[in-house]
């Protein structure tokens, strides 16, 4: 059962009222992503997401984290290009008391110097974390590639520079633009009361003074089609290649999703069977599609061998060419269509899942996801339909690419 309806300061609330569980995973979501920031500000939504953390008017850091210990809750967050969520996930027995702790330090933080001071470090070694991580490396730097290097090419992390620079001016500065009542979505998914429900969220976020979210410039969505690289003294080479492909909602993507699975999206895929089973040249290979509200990307994915990196890179490109000159299979089809609606079924049995679909969907979209409705346009799906997209959009020639590795060269078609 889907319920929706705002807190008296405009705060959109949806809840999904699941029969037959025991927990609760309770959402705030916040249209605060990396993709709004300026190059001064990269890297802000996601500190804001770590500081929010480290003491309220009522609670010290200590004791937010002991307090959802005791009710043996799970509380968390993470940022996005396009979005900031916090959640908590418990019992429904302790769901009003976590919520009221996840709301505590949504709407009471109190961005304390000494701790931002503290927080900087952490995130920095974040940071450090990162860049000894080079398929996360090589993602980033094929965004930039895709995108440039602001808007949805920029960073989620930030510089470490941008990181020391962040104070509690900086982070009410941000809040004051982006964390508007207009801007944050509830999500409530699991065994709930829904009149309970109701009157917990707007005790504990019905006082946030209502607000508008400031315009933001707009960015780039276009693929710029750069080939970059990044020398790295590691065992493999991590590349990557991204298309442009449907973005959120629009009606192109099932159509996509059983291109990107055919090609890409498991052991069964073309590029597993090909690249891996066939010729040896990789462990790890496969495809996903990102979609933004505006614009969306297709990426492909491989970490190989440092001498195994051309002839890899050549690899894939022949496997996409193939598919845009042969299509999809029968075989194919079937088998990726089938993956599309069990994931959409799976995911129903995870409360956490479910929040973050429903609550990232009102946020972004602006409707209640409908499950139903999904399944028929993926079962109304046809091969020829897929084909038919293949054919007049699919665009194998215009791609960013990204390298990195010991002693590479970037990638040429």
């Amino acid at each position: 059962m889907i319920y929706t309806f705002e807190l008296k300061n405009g705060i959109r609330c949806i809840v999904n009222k699941i029969d037959g569980v025991f927990s609760v995973t309770s959402g705030i979501l916040v249209g605060a992503g990396s993709f709004l920031e300026t190059e001064k500000e990269n890297g802000i939504s996601h500190f804001i997401e770590h500081v929010n953390f480290k003491g309220t008017t009522t609670r010290s850091a200590y004791q937010i984290s002991s307090g959802i210990d005791n009710l043996g809750a799970q509380i968390n967050a993470f940022t996005s290009k396009e979005f900031t969520c916090y959640y908590v996930k418990s019992t429904s027995e302790h769901f009003s008391k976590s919520f009221e702790i996840l709301a505590d330090l949504f709407a009471n933080s109190i961005y304390d110097e000494e701790e931002l001071k503290k927080e900087r470090g952490v995130i920095i070694e974040e940071i450090n974390m990162y860049e000894d991580t080079p398929d996360e490396v090589c993602s980033d730097n094929l965004a930039s590639a895709f995108y440039g290097d602001s808007g949805f090419g920029a960073t989620i992390l930030g510089t470490r520079e941008n990181v020391n620079s962040f104070d509690r001016k900086s982070v009410l500065d941000y809040k004051k633009k982006y964390y508007t009542t207009d801007n944050i979505v509830v999500s409530i998914a699991g065994a709930v009361d829904i009149e309970k429900t109701k009157d917990l969220l707007e005790k504990y976020l019905g006082d946030i003074e209502n607000s508008k979210k400031s315009a933001h410039e707009s960015v780039n969505t276009v693929n710029l089609c750069k080939n970059v690289y990044a020398n790295k003294d590691i065992e493999q080479a991590h590349i990557a290649l991204s298309i442009e492909s449907p973005k959120l909602d629009d009606a192109l993507s099932d159509a996509y999703s059983v291109i990107c699975g055919a090609l890409g999206g498991g052991m069964s895929s073309r590029l597993f069977q090909t690249v891996r089973e066939k010729m040896a040249l990789c462990y790890s290979i496969y495809s996903y599609n990102t979609a933004y509200v505006p614009c969306g990307n297709m990426t492909v994915y491989a970490g190989v061998g440092l001498n195994n990196y051309k002839p890899a890179f050549n690899a894939i490109l022949e496997e996409m060419y193939k598919l845009k000159r042969e299509g999809v299979t029968e075989e194919e089809f079937m088998r990726t269509r089938e993956q599309m609606k069990s994931a959409f079924v799976l995911a129903q049995e995870s409360t956490a899942s479910q929040m973050i679909l429903f609550g990232k969907y009102m946020l972004l979209i602006g409707k209640v996801f409908d499950m139903n409705k999904r399944i028929e346009e993926i079962n109304r799906l046809t091969l020829s339909h897929v084909n038919e997209v293949i054919k007049n959009t699919f665009e194998t020639e215009k791609m960013a690419t990204s390298i990195v590795g010991n002693g590479v060269e970037p990638l040429v078609k």
